[in-house]
């Protein structure tokens, strides 16, 4: 998750009172409150290096509100005030195996697709460099990425002069009018004002029609279908389906060439190229307004009995003397422990980013260890906070001799009650 490239136009944003607004996506005043949360860490994943940092850490409001005419989500409370990046910020899922063969395969098919040899490449939101130098690497391309929490020293190119960073936003001032392929990867639901930034690229090509624009960010619809609040957090003001996105592309200039899903559907992928005139196909996958709220109306009716079997669960392991953690020590954990206003039924989290050993998570000040710390602090249940990485877990665990209960984050709670 990296950090938002613009910076943000408040006048037609709400409060800290929630006051109504404009859909930050289309305009349109139709939004539809459903889901609430107070007191939710500005931040998930700056790293805090005491536990009183973590706990006194500033909290704003989360309130979700669906546009009737898009289908855009956002938090309508959103005070873009309380955000903070910086080089603290550690955002990388670099030291997982299981994300770097995914982000490997991406950039490969990315340039396959679209045949960036040769080419000249900029990231929005590059976070440390490791996606625009596998780009590069891969494809003998020059690149340019935009980043505040970009690190020199955690450069995994090095001295490579093919690849230039800004330690900056992104903005209309410092877009290149040059570019071949444009990347944002994760950035666009970091971002309150979406269609600026969008706007803001489309402006940077001009004329040009042959750049194609490549965004990624969480999928909501799959966020809404599994009551997953442990991705809802205050970072992520923006939350995006196939059909927001592709209307927001259109109304901004784009012709959307391609939409799908991958990395277990977790992630959303829209492939744009610029417009000479208006456009008004939309992609076949695209679902209709309507869809979208079902899946609201459905989340909405159902996550105070999902919030409930945690609760319950964690209840039932703590009277039972288990020892609980939750191996992800980022925004999900995060999510997951505030929204349940949970302390000590958790012992502690686990994440295999060495920078985040010995830090605390924003909220609650639970410790993060790593992989390693738990044979002197061995654990009963595992909560794996998400599914795709269960096999590294379980090789991890293993290696340590360690045979925890493992559970899904995105599995029905009640359904381990087993494990008391």
């Amino acid at each position: 998750m990296n950090a938002p490239q613009t910076s943000n136009d408040a006048s037609d944003r709400p409060g800290t009172n929630g006051s109504p607004t404009a859909c930050p996506a289309c305009g349109s005043r139709a939004l539809d409150p459903f889901y609430t949360v107070e007191q939710v860490p500005a931040h998930s994943v700056l790293l805090m290096r005491t536990r009183e940092q973590a706990r006194d850490f500033p909290t704003g409001t989360l309130r979700l509100a669906v546009c009737a005419d898009c289908g855009f989500i956002s938090n309508t409370a959103f005070d873009p005030s309380l955000q903070d990046y910086s080089t603290e910020y550690e955002e990388t899922q670099g030291f997982s195996g299981t994300f770097n063969a995914f982000h490997r395969r991406l950039a490969e098919d990315l340039i396959q697709r679209h045949d960036l040899r040769g080419k000249r490449v900029v990231e929005i939101g590059c976070g440390k460099g490791d996606f625009l130098h596998m780009l590069c690497d891969l494809g003998g391309n020059t690149g340019l990425g935009f980043d505040p929490a970009y690190v020199p020293e955690r450069d995994p190119g090095g001295r490579d002069h093919r690849v230039r960073f800004v330690q900056d936003f992104y903005t209309e001032t410092n877009a290149p009018s040059e570019a071949h392929f444009i990347c944002c990867k994760m950035t666009l639901e970091h971002i309150p004002d979406v269609a600026r930034l969008v706007r803001t690229v489309r402006r940077s090509l001009g004329s040009r029609t042959d750049t194609t624009v490549f965004f990624q960010i969480p999928e909501v619809r799959r966020i809404l279908r599994d009551r997953a609040f442990w991705d809802i957090y205050y970072e992520h003001c923006s939350y995006f389906s196939a059909g927001s996105l592709g209307r927001l592309f259109r109304q901004q200039g784009f012709d959307v060439l391609d939409l799908w899903t991958d990395y277990d559907d977790q992630y959303l992928m829209i492939e744009a190229r610029p417009a000479p005139g208006p456009v008004h196909r939309s992609h076949p996958e695209e679902e209709p307004v309507s869809a979208l709220q079902a899946d609201v109306a459905d989340f909405a009716a159902r996550i105070g009995e999902v919030l409930d079997g945690w609760r319950h669960l964690l209840r039932v392991t703590q009277r039972n003397g288990q020892r609980v953690v939750l191996w992800g020590g980022g925004s999900k954990a995060v999510a997951f422990l505030t929204t349940l206003g949970v302390r000590d039924e958790v012992a502690y989290a686990v994440d295999i980013n060495p920078y985040k050993r010995d830090t605390f998570l924003a909220g609650t000040g639970h410790r993060i260890l790593s992989p390693s710390d738990l044979r002197e602090q061995p654990p009963d249940v595992v909560i794996i906070m998400n599914p795709i990485y269960r096999a590294e877990i379980q090789r991890d665990l293993h290696a340590m001799q360690l045979a925890p209960a493992l559970f899904h984050i995105d599995l029905n709670p009640l359904d381990s009650l087993a494990l008391s």
